[in-house]
């Protein structure tokens, strides 16, 4: 599969080391001139330790070479701990240009371990592979917008390759295949999305833009339904259908105006089917859309009119 974040790092022996006080400088000191160094301080007999180190030694790994560990057994190692005050263990510190920048005591949940990385990441001036991944969803996106949505989806699915959660590229893999107008396959996706990212926004919106595209395969002929209205303006029926025309058509805009015409006349209509279909289209849509911020903006006023 494409590597979507470069060469790979270096080998697990050289980004993480068992580091004395022989080898200090040269593995901690030195070794942070060019990249950042997460130094893990430890003991055989420190209970939180033994979690706290493979969860270090995880993120690390991640990271493929944008920082490195060296793992300090205070035991064997009581100057330096001495030196760099470490009065109770785990301490975890950052090294770069041979200071400590950044530091933790105590066991953490994985989040804070990736988040104290990360930092560590940044203050090295490098890049994450989260940020390589974001970069190609970015270059995936714009695939999409283009219309090489086949392009698309296989960026999105190489993206999930390396990182089988990443919300925003699910979510996007979902929309390529609805571009692509295999519903059934966007469907199954979302329906096989990771537990813990499917109430992520970006499936959200995945939902919503699926459930739009279901709609236009069954909307009917715009002129027809423009007379329908034409003839009866309270018809809420066709002007609700002539709203799903519309949006499928790609007049998001006049589609949202018929929906908040129908609320304004009668909110409760069919359940309040025009309110939720509203919702259905602004999940859709991107937050910062002007059709989404005007089209909330214009059913608040009406609802707390």
């Amino acid at each position: 599969m494409m590597d979507l974040i470069g060469q790979a790092g270096p080998a697990d022996a050289d980004l993480i080391k068992d580091v004395s006080e022989a080898t200090f400088m040269q593995d901690v000191v030195e070794a942070s001139q060019d990249v950042p160094v997460i130094v893990d301080f430890w003991a055989p007999w420190c209970g939180p330790c033994k979690t706290l180190g493979p969860q270090l030694e995880a993120a690390v790994t991640a990271a493929k070479g944008a920082v490195k560990m060296a793992k300090v057994n205070v035991d064997e190692a009581q100057m330096i701990a001495g030196q760099l005050q470490v009065q109770s263990i785990p301490t975890v510190y950052a090294f770069y240009k041979g200071q400590p920048i950044d530091g933790f005591q105590g066991a953490v949940p994985q989040s804070e371990i990736n988040a104290f990385v990360e930092r560590a990441i940044q203050a090295g001036g490098g890049t994450s592979p989260a940020d390589d991944l974001n970069a190609a969803v970015e270059a995936a996106e714009e695939m999409l917008g283009e219309g090489a949505a086949e392009d698309a989806a296989q960026t999105f699915a190489a993206i999930l390759g390396e990182d089988p959660n990443h919300a925003a590229a699910y979510g996007g893999l979902v929309r390529a295949h609805i571009a692509l107008d295999d519903l059934e396959q966007a469907e199954a996706i979302l329906n096989g999305a990771p537990a813990e990212i499917s109430k992520a926004p970006e499936l959200d919106a995945a939902a919503a833009q699926l459930e739009l595209a279901k709609q236009a395969a069954d909307a009917g002929p715009l002129a027809d339904l423009e007379a329908a209205v034409a003839a009866d303006e309270n018809d809420h029926q066709a002007r609700f259908d002539l709203a799903q025309a519309m949006y499928a058509a790609g007049d998001g805009e006049g589609a949202v105006d018929h929906l908040l015409t129908i609320f304004r006349k009668d909110r409760e209509w069919n359940d309040g089917a025009a309110k939720a279909q509203l919702f259905t289209i602004f999940d859709a849509l991107k937050p910062e859309d002007p059709v989404a911020l005007n089209g909330r903006r214009k059913l608040s006023s009406m609802i707390f009119a």
